[in-house]
């Protein structure tokens, strides 16, 4: 049985205790990756509300206050609204932001994996994804990183000295390190499977991401035909940690299932993800919290549905993910703004 909404709150859910003052900040359309800036009041997103006149996701930035149930208006775009945009993230002083995009291939939209008769779940990592560099308005854009491959899922450290991407510019999809404002590139990890989603600890020290490692032959045939043809199949993936230059590297999950969107509690020591591990048929999502040495973990959400990409607020006050609850019985997926209360 799903969970019983508290009265009075109907975003949250008697077990969710970090929870109060819950907000939905979107409605229609698929809305996710929302990321803060430093001074914790503006957010960047993705997003295809086709109430937006949207074909596919493309990225916009909202003052959390300023959008308003139920009259949800537009937020200002900062990409082109051409191609398929994914992964933007604040530059540091806030004034720009990063995010990457199909549109220098092409103006249209580009396909959704095909269906297959095996009927895996694929994501596309499409090689036409560059990362692109734009002011706060959608202009003054310029291409940050491009290569004959896929780029893109672009972060910064919290002290503005790196950004850490995903590509496969050497072959395989793994982590590299752009200095700023140097733009120097360097390679973090080098061992087989899909490396992507890498967050810097709040010291900037450390990078939490997630990892699919295939061990057998017949894994490994099927990882690296898949990307031949530009995809990945997210179902198996756990969480990692390593240092800058990907020495200490270290797994800290081993709960099977797919464990993904890992980001760093502000005081350095926990992880909140989300996780379909303790799913019989791989869904629900929920979010959970661990440790940084793969101890304590704890259940965060008690959704029936999905709830990913949690962010903490710099200042640790609050807390944004995406998800499908109280979504009327569409398939929206909504992104939703939470005070945390940091109970024992």
């Amino acid at each position: 049985m799903p969970p019983t909404a508290i009265a009075g709150d109907s975003l949250i859910y008697p077990a969710e205790q970090h929870f109060v003052n819950a907000r939905r900040l979107t409605q229609g359309g698929d809305n996710a990756e929302a990321y803060w800036n430093s001074a914790s009041n503006s957010l960047v997103f993705q997003s295809n509300n086709p109430a937006w006149g949207l074909e596919c996701d493309q990225i916009f930035v909202l003052d959390p206050t300023q959008l308003k149930a139920p009259n949800f208006q537009r937020p200002t775009m900062v990409s082109t609204g051409k191609g398929r945009t994914t992964c933007a993230y604040f530059v540091p002083g806030d004034e720009r932001v990063v995010w990457a995009s199909t549109h220098g291939a092409q103006d249209s939209c580009p396909p959704p994996p095909a269906p297959r008769p095996d009927r895996k779940y694929l994501w596309s990592i499409d090689p036409a994804y560059d990362i692109y560099l734009s002011d706060l308005k959608g202009e003054q854009q310029e291409v940050l990183v491009e290569s004959p491959g896929y780029d893109a899922e672009a972060t910064f450290s919290p002290d503005g000295r790196w950004m850490v991407f995903t590509s496969t510019r050497d072959g395989d999809l793994d982590l590299y390190l752009m200095s700023w404002p140097e733009r120097q590139i360097t390679r973090v990890t080098n061992a087989l499977g899909y490396d992507g989603g890498a967050f810097f600890s709040p010291d900037s020290k450390q990078l939490i991401f997630r990892a699919s490692r295939p061990q057998t032959p017949l894994e490994v045939e099927e990882y690296q035909q898949l990307l031949s043809e530009g995809l990945v199949a997210p179902t198996r993936m756990e969480l990692f940690v390593c240092n800058l230059d990907g020495s200490g590297l270290r797994q800290i999950t081993q709960l099977g299932g797919a464990n993904w969107a890992p980001y760093f509690h502000p005081d350095g020591q926990r992880v909140i993800f989300s996780t379909n591990h303790h799913s019989k048929r791989g869904f629900p999502f929920n979010l959970f919290m661990v440790n940084l040495d793969g101890s304590g973990l704890r259940q965060i959400t008690f959704d029936s549905t999905f709830d990913s990409f949690p962010m903490f607020s710099p200042d640790g006050r609050r807390l944004i993910f995406a998800s499908n609850r109280r979504n009327g019985g569409t398939r929206d997926t909504n992104l939703i703004l939470v005070d945390w209360v940091d109970r024992p």
